[in-house]
């Protein structure tokens, strides 16, 4: 990870906590996560709000908010409520709910009970400002091909 990139989850984490959220994991236990380099110490946030960047925002590092909601359609509107849309997870023991929750989301992947698996036989893709074109899979692999068509009539 870049140093300029570690800077930045630290600020979403700084912001946060600055605006009431709760850091759960005490970033001293990690003593390589020093501001100022690229190694990130884990962080979860809770008693965080839709307003904060850390929830608004792609964090491509080891920091997470935790938010609670009310249902099912209030997760959906605040999840869809954003310029990204990379990949949503969805934690539920109940698939068919899980499906009909993806079905609903601005997103180019969806996770059940994980987030952290690439099968290379699904293709990657976002939506939004989030994953321009597409990666793995057939789909991906045929952004890196040119066709050619050969239209030929043969005379007697």
């Amino acid at each position: 990870m870049r140093t300029a990139a570690a800077e930045a989850i630290r600020s979403q984490v700084r912001d946060a906590v600055a605006r009431g959220a709760r850091q759960l994991i005490d970033e001293t236990l990690f003593s390589r996560g020093a501001p100022g380099t690229p190694y990130l110490a884990p962080q979860v946030l809770v008693d965080v709000d839709h307003s904060m960047p850390i929830m608004r925002e792609e964090t491509f590092g080891p920091a997470v908010g935790i938010m609670k909601v009310v249902s099912d359609e209030e997760a959906l509107r605040l999840m869809n409520d954003s310029a990204f849309g990379l990949t949503a997870a969805i934690f539920s023991a109940d698939a068919a709910r899980a499906e009909a929750l993806g079905d609903a989301l601005e997103t180019g992947t969806v996770f059940l009970n994980r987030c952290d698996y690439l099968d290379p036989s699904l293709a990657w893709t976002g939506v939004k400002n989030s994953g321009r074109g597409c990666t793995l899979s057939r789909v991906g692999f045929e952004q890196l091909t040119r066709p050619k068509s050969y239209h030929f009539r043969l005379t007697t």
